[in-house]
């Protein structure tokens, strides 16, 4: 499995396993077993995804060490600022069941971003998480935000597939040394991405699935990606892209595709206001 380096001298896997609307109290666990066993060695989760305890009790049953699985959890908006960080934080570990956190990220990009990032400074000095991110900052959000940051986040991780490439986001990561995690890498499922002839015809070429090709282009992008699903084929497949390198004129192609545009708006008028509201964080 390649290893990217982070910007804090830590390294994070190319891919990861995404559980996002994978409900909790058995689907996530199962899910997540049927990952580590097909060897994914990173699990991103949040506190939003309301199944961190799944996560957790997966990582501890896989029989794995610690060491060699990789997390990622978010904090939400409701635990902004200082104090709230600190509380969200302590949650997900207690959720997690685990002494420290690999990667955690500001999930969105409102309220008091700049003194939840002071408490997770803190947290990463003390040991309980090894690398802090952010997540959904567009380059106006991330200018902005992290202006005040004492440390640059590791990553930024927002909607990235060969549809919508991010690249003024992209250029912008690369002065600072921040690198950009995919989600929604398969573009949820969309035909006009899965089924483009370029995408099959490369598919058919290598012997691979629409996916792995998609996949694929990511790593060689220099993108940490974030496929999900349940089908434990499909998250074998998933991971299977190791064994073959997309040409640079076959990336340039598909570098062509890119419409600069996404589904989700992180600029979008009141959108911190409704994702608020849409999730309630319980102790």
């Amino acid at each position: 499995m390649d290893r990217i380096l982070l910007n804090d001298g830590n390294k994070i896997p190319a891919i990861g396993f995404g559980v996002f609307m994978i409900e909790n109290n058995g689907p996530a666990y199962e899910a997540v077993m049927k990952a580590l066993a097909a060897g994914y060695p990173h699990i991103d989760t949040a506190a939003a995804y309301f199944n961190e305890e799944d996560v957790g009790r997966a990582v501890r049953d896989s029989g794995l060490p610690r060491s060699e699985v990789f997390i990622t959890s978010k904090l939400w908006l409701s635990d902004h600022g200082y104090e709230g960080a600190k509380r969200g934080l302590a949650r997900s570990l207690k959720k997690l069941g685990t002494d420290y956190i690999d990667l955690y990220l500001i999930h969105q990009p409102y309220g008091d971003v700049a003194g939840a990032w002071r408490a997770l400074e803190e947290a990463k000095a003390a040991g309980l998480i090894r690398s802090i991110g952010v997540s959904n900052m567009t380059p106006k959000l991330y200018k902005e935000l992290t202006a005040s940051f004492s440390v640059k986040p590791a990553v930024d991780q927002v909607e990235f597939n060969p549809l919508f490439q991010q690249r003024p986001l992209r250029a912008l990561l690369q002065e600072d040394g921040v690198k950009l995690e995919a989600w929604y890498p398969l573009g949820h499922g969309d035909a006009s991405l899965l089924l483009h002839p370029l995408i099959t015809e490369l598919a058919k070429k290598y012997g691979k699935s629409a996916a792995q090709i998609i996949l694929r282009f990511e790593v060689q992008e220099g993108a940490i990606v974030l496929p999900k699903s349940t089908d434990a084929e499909h998250i074998k497949a998933n991971i299977d892209i190791f064994d073959f390198a997309l040409t640079k004129e076959e990336l340039t192609a598909l570098a062509a595709l890119d419409s600069g545009k996404g589904k989700h708006d992180p600029e979008a008028p009141g959108i911190g206001e409704m994702l608020s509201k849409a999730y309630i964080i319980e102790d």
